[in-house]
């Protein structure tokens, strides 16, 4: 029966994974209420679920960078990796990111994505001289799409720029895409593998949990990304309106991905160990922040 179920998921190009093996979580200011105690056993639970590694988001947001070097999320992080996660750290992040990349031109673009890629180099630095975390990896909060990414020209010059930041890191490069369906999904695919074929690890959102697409066409995209694109499964139903403040509700996860891909979730505060920080956030009445 096993060998049975095992070659129908292969000839359907699909098999089990356990998507938990990696999880983002993605701070906010009023995750600091959290006590020591509470983040312990946030973290205990997490690497019980079969968590080996946490990709933080970002670990400077705008002018927040969560208390620094001696601040709490830094402190959190230490007790993470006293249960033995592995950690990628997020970088700079600029709030107004997803705005100013609807605002410009192709050349306003890549000298945009070229500050923002200095000042994640900066942050860099920073974690690595005072935050004195063991990193296995570097993440680049600013997220691809294939919109604003439609034109070959913006596609080449991000490769580019995305190759000269990797060279210059001391751990692999993660950055993460989504697709808005504007780029034929087997193309899609090609540039992923492309920046894939970098030493980048690329990771691919579901969508499931914006329902952007129809679960047809995110099948669509799906089956044409390489092996070496990871695929992010979304753990929430975003409930609020286009346009907007974001708002999500915890969601299953799907219980079969691509089996040749990595796989993560997120994100850590929709599971159901980290429903405190969920529930923290919505007693403090503060809204989720967009991950696109």
């Amino acid at each position: 029966m096993t060998r049975l179920l095992l070659l129908v998921c292969l000839l359907l190009g699909s098999v089990l994974v356990r998507a938990d093996e990696r999880i983002f979580y993605q701070p906010l200011n009023v995750d600091a209420s959290l006590s020591q105690a509470q983040w312990q056993r946030i973290w205990q639970d997490t690497a019980k679920q079969g968590v080996h590694t946490v990709i933080v988001q970002w670990t400077a947001y705008g002018d927040s960078d969560f208390g620094g070097a001696r601040g709490w999320l830094a402190d959190s992080l230490k007790l993470a990796q006293a249960q033995g996660l592995k950690l990628v750290l997020g970088l700079y992040m600029d709030p107004a990111y997803y705005q100013r990349i609807d605002e410009l031109d192709s050349a306003g673009l890549a000298t945009y994505w070229q500050a923002q890629l200095g000042r994640s180099l900066a942050q860099r630095q920073r974690l690595r001289q005072d935050w004195k975390l063991r990193v296995s990896g570097w993440y680049l909060p600013m997220e691809l799409d294939d919109a604003h990414f439609l034109a070959p020209d913006r596609r080449q010059t991000l490769q580019r720029q995305l190759k000269d930041l990797a060279g210059q890191l001391d751990a692999p490069l993660h950055v993460s895409a989504f697709s808005a369906g504007k780029l034929a999904p087997q193309v899609n695919g090609r540039w992923l593998a492309e920046l894939a074929d970098q030493g980048i690890q690329v990771w691919w959102q579901d969508g499931a949990g914006t329902e952007r697409l129809p679960p047809l066409v995110r099948q669509g995209y799906t089956q044409a990304l390489p092996c070496s694109v990871g695929i992010v499964q979304e753990a929430f139903r975003q409930v609020s309106a286009q346009g907007t403040a974001f708002r999500a509700e915890p969601a299953s996860l799907q219980t079969a991905s691509a089996g040749c891909h990595p796989g993560a979730v997120f994100s850590l505060r929709y599971r159901p160990w980290g429903k405190v920080i969920l529930d923290n956030q919505r007693k403090n009445k503060v809204d989720d922040v967009q991950n696109h």
